[in-house]
């Protein structure tokens, strides 16, 4: 810990791991743990594989720190460390569709009537390709490049599972309203 007993800044907390200080590392992992805990769960729709994810990353991530380039935030550089670990946990359970058609996004518009709890478990439902394509395009922010890259399918292959995920997600929480 910094002297003054306050948080480390990012600068320090990346030097303090880099130099295996057990504190740094320590801080490290809390703050970020449940936050990358929720992505791995989002991705893995499992409680116990989100934890193997998130321990298989940070086991990663302090291998691996001296590689970090600062280019963005290390919060950014973890998740993407977190994605890729519950990815593989999950990869052979995964079943991605190949279509040959091209779909558009389409927005939803969910109005004022949706509460968190049932979106949440309306993802939850989704088949798993739906689901992860969906994740990390609308909750995390990646793009339909970054996603097939990632996952290793088309982009037309993500841009059609993240249709019929929303075509999916449409269907269940119509009752809602």
């Amino acid at each position: 810990m910094s002297t003054s007993g306050l948080q480390m800044t990012e600068n320090e907390l990346i030097e303090g791991c880099l130099s295996h200080d057990r504190l740094a590392q320590k801080e490290l992992y809390d703050r970020y743990k449940k936050g990358m805990y929720t992505v791995a769960y989002r991705i893995t729709n499992d409680y116990e594989l989100a934890n193997d994810s998130l321990q298989d990353a940070f086991i990663s991530i302090f291998k691996s720190l001296h590689t970090f380039r600062r280019e963005s935030t290390i919060g950014a550089w973890i998740k993407r460390i977190v994605i890729r670990a519950a990815l593989k946990r999950v990869k052979s359970r995964k079943t991605f569709d190949e279509l040959n058609e091209e779909h558009t996004g389409h927005l939803i518009d969910w109005g004022d009537f949706l509460e968190a709890e049932y979106l949440e478990k309306a993802i939850k439902a989704l088949p798993d390709g739906y689901r992860t394509v969906f994740v990390m395009i609308e909750v995390e922010g990646y793009s339909h490049k970054e996603v097939a890259e990632m996952l290793g399918i088309s982009t037309g292959t993500s841009k059609s599972q993240l249709f019929y995920a929303k075509k999916k997600l449409r269907a269940s929480l119509e009752h809602y309203r």
